[in-house]
């Protein structure tokens, strides 16, 4: 396999990037080498590019003036030239597309054979490769990396319009792409549907890697960079490494600092924000934010430190220096899109305080390696600092943690499902011609929970002759991250959201949500009035990323679920109320659910609902293993399905997990004898 890399934007060299020295050079990059890389260790990859612009600049390197710069056996940089050979920053590209556009295509004109696949990293690099990629048949997966309608919603009245332009660029991107892959949950769920076009079928959250940027041993060039500021450089030290943008709100530290008399008293503030002084461009935006925390600063002195320059190794030692020092690692953006930083952080055993907003939700849900705040509240992220200094127990449980459980946040994990989202783009569409029979699961503690089962079941269904869909309360991306975990196959059709969403695929194989269903649940139902009425009853609501179109998100029991079900009655407003796990509540649009997905997508392939074999363990389930067809009651099924009766249509299996679904395959007659008796066995 072949894969093109895109980016044009930033400084973008091996082996040492020097992030920080442009406005644009800066996570995106470490994220682009970290995946090539892992990509080129891969035994089915042939290589790897990563095509970005070349420009002429001594100042910002000579690398980049470099047609061609080998980065390994397999890995290199390729990069495309036009008449303007002046660095430029990400605003001031938009002029130069057309023709970063030609020569995009004249390199694909010139390789032996056309890639594999591109993957375009922001919206410029999407709309630079669409001529290519339409004229010689390449799949495009796109990662936008920092999506502008987030920026624009913490701009002060109407956006500008070169942001309302990139919003718009933006949008296209999503339309087009063949597949999109991004970070956390709340890209997936939240900022990518945010643009108001259906692509969350097209969508895969898949969490990127720790940057290896460990540098020399040792922290002495860190000593030498920061200890000069500070009057007394032994102290605990609190460590921020960001762009110096608004929206990093790195002003908003050093007030929480300044208004801390605990901080002030015991802490050091060491803020490395990108690269300034002679020599370095400047935008009015940083300058306008290094010149506020140089102000900020002189009411502290000799305790808050701002360099001027730091070099890659530099930021290596300067984790290692404040973790040796007892002290914290902040992250306060208004919204940070996923959080590198915060890895490279857990990695050097340093506990972290990071913003609420966006992807840092998804790293330290993982990690446990600190506290998520509120960037807008100065008091509380001083708190939150202050509790890790002042309690060293769950300062060494925190960073203990973050290096035990980083191993979830891996290049190569990143490069293996990165593999399959790009298998799946050349798969054909399968077909059954007069299907028998189908199979809709549950995923969580259905398919899942015992690898040996799960392995049964991928084997089953490489060979399986009937539709095989998943039912489950995930939105698609999550599903997908799911059964990519447990490596299960990929279902034909994605019933997701408690049966309020149906995605099925397009001619291409892309999964679309289909609008003949979301009509049809439509009826009915008066979202914000339900909301409205729940939050009257007092409900407790799940996060705002469980609350999607036709289903709200809630805490609590059956009998909670009752009351609520009750309060909306008598409301008169429709509505369903399904608990599960003894402690979740959907609240459903009164014509969806799981069954009724399953119906809908049986009647689209010709099949009878009677002919649906349904497979779950939680209460979420009821409705289609309930549904008229043959229900699977898997053995480690939870006690809200014990008032369920066993019969001719309702199966109960001993096995639990996958192969309790495998074993009732076998009973309703759809694996052979020879495959029930090892399932069996």
């Amino acid at each position: 396999m072949h894969i093109v890399h895109v980016a044009v934007g930033g400084c973008l060299t091996l082996p040492n990037v020097r992030y920080g020295i442009t406005d644009d050079t800066g996570g995106h990059i470490a994220y682009i080498l970290g995946a090539a890389a892992a990509q080129a260790r891969r035994p089915e990859v042939s290589r790897v590019d990563i095509v970005t612009r070349a420009f002429d600049d001594p100042t910002l390197g000579a690398d980049h003036a470099r047609a061609v710069q080998p980065a390994g056996d397999r890995l290199r940089i390729l990069r495309l030239r036009t008449s303007n050979g002046a660095y430029l920053a990400k605003e001031a590209l938009a002029a130069e597309r057309p023709a970063l556009s030609d020569a995009f295509t004249a390199l694909i004109a010139g390789m032996p054979r056309p890639p594999d696949v591109i993957h375009a990293h922001f919206a410029d690099a999407a709309a630079i490769v669409r001529a290519a990629a339409a004229h010689f048949d390449i799949p495009v997966v796109y990662t936008p990396h920092s999506l502008g309608i987030d920026k624009a919603s913490c701009s002060a009245g109407r956006p500008p319009a070169a942001l309302i332009r990139r919003i718009a660029l933006e949008r296209t991107a999503l339309r087009v792409a063949d597949a999109v892959i991004v970070s956390s949950r709340d890209e997936a769920e939240r900022q990518v549907e945010g643009y108001g076009i259906d692509v969350a079928g097209r969508t895969h959250r898949v969490a990127p890697g720790v940057t290896r940027r460990d540098g020399p041993p040792g922290t002495a060039q860190a000593r030498a960079l920061i200890d000069p500021a500070l009057s007394d450089p032994e102290r605990p030290m609190i460590l921020a490494i960001a762009r110096p943008v608004r929206k990093k709100n790195l002003a908003a530290l050093v007030r929480a600092y300044l208004g801390s008399p605990t901080l002030g008293a015991r802490a050091n503030l060491v803020i490395l924000a990108g690269q300034r002084g002679a020599g370095i461009a400047q935008t009015p935006e940083t300058a306008g934010v290094i010149a506020e925390l140089e102000e900020l600063a002189q009411q502290a002195p000799g305790r808050i430190a701002l360099p001027e320059r730091h070099g890659p190794d530099i930021v290596a030692q300067a984790y290692r220096l404040a973790a040796r020092r007892g002290g914290v690692f902040v992250n306060p953006a208004l919204h940070e899109p996923f959080g590198l930083t915060l890895l490279e952080a857990a990695k050097a055993g340093l506990p972290v305080v990071a913003t609420r907003n966006g992807g840092p939700g998804d790293i330290l849900g993982t990690l446990r390696n600190g506290t998520l705040v509120d960037p807008g509240d100065p008091v509380a992220i001083g708190a939150a600092i202050t509790g890790l200094l002042d309690d060293r127990y769950a300062w060494r449980a925190a960073a203990e943690a973050g290096q035990t459980r980083l191993r979830a946040f891996d290049w190569d994990v990143w490069a293996d499902r990165a593999a399959r989202i790009y298998a799946d783009l050349r798969r054909p569409v399968r077909s059954f011609a007069a299907p028998h029979a189908l199979l809709a699961s549950d995923i969580d503690g259905t398919l899942t929970g015992c690898r040996t089962g799960a392995t049964a079941f991928r084997d089953w269904a490489a060979t399986r002759d009937l539709p095989f869909i998943v039912a489950t309360g995930r939105c698609i991306s999550e599903a997908r991250a799911v059964l990519a975990r447990w490596d299960l196959p990929a279902p034909d059709a994605f019933i997701t959201a408690v049966g309020t969403e149906l995605h099925l695929p397009d001619r291409r194989g892309r999964m679309e949500r289909c609008e003949r269903y979301a009509a049809a649940i439509s009826e009915d139902w008066d979202r914000a009035a339900v909301l409205a009425c729940l939050a009257e009853a007092g409900a407790r609501m799940q996060a705002p990323v469980e609350q999607r179109r036709w289903k709200l998100a809630c805490l609590g029991d059956a009998s909670e679920a009752a009351r609520l079900r009750a309060v909306l009655d008598c409301a008169g407003l429709a509505a369903r109320a399904v608990p599960s796990h003894g402690r979740l509540i959907d609240i459903l649009a009164p014509r969806a659910g799981k069954g009724a997905a399953i119906r809908a997508y049986a009647a689209g392939i010709g099949l009878d609902a009677r002919r649906c074999v349904v497979a779950g363990d939680s209460g979420n389930d009821i409705d289609m293993l309930t549904m008229g067809g043959t229900g699977i009651v898997v053995g480690n099924a939870l006690p809200e399905l014990d008032h369920l009766t066993p019969g001719p249509d309702l199966l109960r299996t001993r096995a639990h997990h996958a192969g309790g679904v495998l074993e009732g395959l076998a009973a309703a007659g759809l694996i052979g004898p020879r495959a029930a008796a090892e399932v069996a066995a």
